[in-house]
């Protein structure tokens, strides 16, 4: 691998950044500091193509809790880990002493192998009451694409429910807002991506998609200033209890898309159960067309299979 290829990375025991060559494409910020309001959690951003194009957002003025990209569950039980107010049957949004936190507890293992970064920490979820209802593992794999103009994020998470009781893990639909479910691995994309291009198998495109089920989903973007496009496509693993999961994605009045595997059926997280959840981002410079996308879908598969993950418990 060329030096213009390699990649590489630092820590400054808060969040940790990788290049590629002398582009610094993805930061990782491992422990967040946000407002309680905001559910503290760990979070993407900025995320970059190889082109240098900037693909995330972090705290838009809309929905500060949304944090480029993040794991984040509205309703763990009657605790919110996505931040902001709480969707209540009959009652609407309102704004609850419910916002969790997921704290940083230690640094399991960093560096690079093989041609990629990988880094495993270990959290705690923390209701604002300050009960400890979750430990999680958590590991990040980021590879540079063969193709020169991509790279793909493995995320996984090991959730293990410690709260002593067992715990319904839901979204706004299951309590009652139609065609809402969003919760999960959860996207937020620059302001200029509104009115962009959701993309789904076998061409299928548009916010119909938001509620359908499939093994992955994509979203293509064009920048201001440069006018450029931007692809980000996410894939689920096959071995996911939810697969394939049903998927939020907006292009109007903001992007944003994320599979959500507890979109309209509430899981019973069982008291002392792990919950696995693994998903391969792709994060790729340039217009994809329905070629392009199923391409990128299938090296994000292939990137998933190298690690498979072991069946959720």
């Amino acid at each position: 691998m060329n030096s213009a290829t390699a990649l590489s990375w630092r820590d400054d025991n808060q969040s940790l950044t990788v290049s590629l060559g002398d582009l610094e494409i993805a930061t990782y910020t491992y422990d967040a500091t946000d407002e309680q309001r905001e559910s503290p959690r760990p979070f993407f951003h900025p995320l970059r193509t190889t082109a240098g194009e900037t693909v995330s957002v972090y705290r838009p003025w809309d929905h500060v809790w949304h944090k480029g990209i993040a794991w984040s569950l509205p309703h763990l039980g009657e605790d919110n880990f996505w931040g902001g107010p709480s969707f209540r049957r009959g009652e609407d949004y309102k704004w609850l002493p419910n916002n969790g936190a997921m704290r940083h507890d230690r640094v399991i293992d960093a560096g690079l192998d093989g041609g990629s970064f990988s880094f495993t920490h270990a959290l705690s979820w923390w209701t604002q009451a300050g009960k400890h209802v979750v430990d999680e593992t958590r590991s990040i794999r980021i590879s540079p694409g063969q193709d020169g103009n991509s790279w793909t994020l493995v995320f996984e998470t090991e959730m293990t429910n410690v709260s002593g009781a067992d715990v319904q893990i839901g979204s706004p639909t299951t309590e009652g807002r139609e065609n809402a479910g969003y919760g999960g691995l959860f996207w937020r994309g620059p302001r200029e991506f509104a009115g962009g291009r959701i993309a789904g198998p076998g061409g299928a495109t548009g916010e119909a998609l938001r509620g359908t089920r499939g093994p992955w989903l994509a979203f293509v973007g064009q920048h201001d200033d440069t006018c450029r496009f931007s692809t980000v496509l996410i894939v689920d693993d096959t071995a996911n209890a939810q697969h394939p999961p049903e998927w939020f994605a907006r292009s109007e009045p903001f992007a944003c898309f994320g599979p959500a595997p507890f979109f309209s059926a509430e899981v019973i997280f069982a008291t002392g159960a792990t919950m696995k959840n693994r998903y391969a981002v792709v994060i790729a410079d340039g217009d994809s067309d329905g070629e392009r996308l199923e391409n990128l879908a299938a090296a994000a598969g292939d990137a998933l299979r190298q690690q498979p993950l072991e069946a959720t418990a």
